[in-house]
């Protein structure tokens, strides 16, 4: 006996791709999953995605694992590169921020979008809690950490170095 594969399969399954260079979060939590959409009489899905950063080296992976996990349910898949509007870390669910937090990554925090005019300035410090022992005393060491979308920190509490994922 064969199961009948339904189009909620292929979409569950490409939902749940984890990112190539976080593999703690999905691409669906991640946000870079725009749609799926499936064309049951065809056997195709198109899946249209938009990378975090434009050159981000992980897509050619992700578009590979998003013809397999079709190609694997029976079905044909045509991938999209949408670039605008462009991904931003609001578009990240709770969920996601809270599967880097338990993985040492502090989750980045919301982004204000839509400025128009000037630039604000501020004059206060960037807090950002340290995922292992919950402190708001964390220093950046680097800019860029273990890739282009995090800074490397170290909590002063517990001295443990950590990720951050940048707010973009």
């Amino acid at each position: 006996m064969s199961a009948v594969i339904t189009d909620l399969s292929v979409v569950e399954a490409i939902s749940r791709i984890p990112d190539p260079e976080v593999p703690v979060i999905s691409i669906a939590d991640l946000g870079i999953l725009r749609s799926i959409e499936v064309d049951e009489a065809d056997h195709r899905v198109v899946v249209t995605i938009t990378p975090t950063y434009s050159g981000c080296p992980a897509m050619e992976a992700i578009t590979s694992r998003i013809v397999f996990e079709a190609d694997r349910r029976g079905y044909a898949a045509d991938v999209l590169t949408r670039l605008s509007p462009a991904w931003t870390t609001d578009w990240m669910s709770d969920e996601g921020k809270e599967a880097l937090r338990r993985f040492g990554i502090a989750p980045p925090g919301p982004v204000t979008h839509g400025h128009t005019g000037p630039v604000a300035v501020s004059l206060q410090k960037r807090v950002v809690t340290c995922p292992s022992c919950g402190s708001d005393d964390t220093t950046e060491i680097a800019h860029f950490g273990s890739t282009a979308c995090k800074a490397l920190r170290r909590c002063e509490s517990c001295r443990e170095p950590f990720d951050e994922f940048k707010a973009i």
